[in-house]
């Protein structure tokens, strides 16, 4: 493989880490936390799209316990972002069948 070769392959890579980044930016999921009484939607790209609270848990004097709640549906919301992007970027990573190429599966890309 000659120099030629890898920098088109290194654009083409440049190329699909654009695309899969645009996509990941578009996708959205969705997690819940006590039994659905909070909901998140995220984006693949970690932007929190919205959080909706079930009427029915907001007791004033229960605060902390629906604070807890959101925390974990952002947390768990963050957690399917991030393996979506992961699932994403090593689709990239390994088409290109370079050799030496560490796996970038788990690398986080800027923004």
């Amino acid at each position: 493989m000659n120099i030629g070769q890898i920098a088109k392959m290194a654009q083409q890579m440049q190329t699909q880490m654009a695309q899969v980044q645009a996509e990941l930016r578009d996708a959205t999921l969705e997690a819940t936390a006590g039994g659905g009484a909070v909901r998140v939607v995220i984006t693949g790209a970690q932007e929190i799209r919205s959080i909706e609270i079930d009427p029915s848990a907001v007791d004033p004097s229960e605060v902390e316990m629906l604070q807890d709640l959101v925390v974990a549906a952002v947390n768990d919301a963050i957690v399917r972002s991030k393996e979506l992007e992961r699932e994403r970027m090593s689709s990239v990573a390994g088409g290109l069948g370079l050799p030496g190429l560490p796996d970038l599966g788990g690398t986080s890309f800027p923004r």
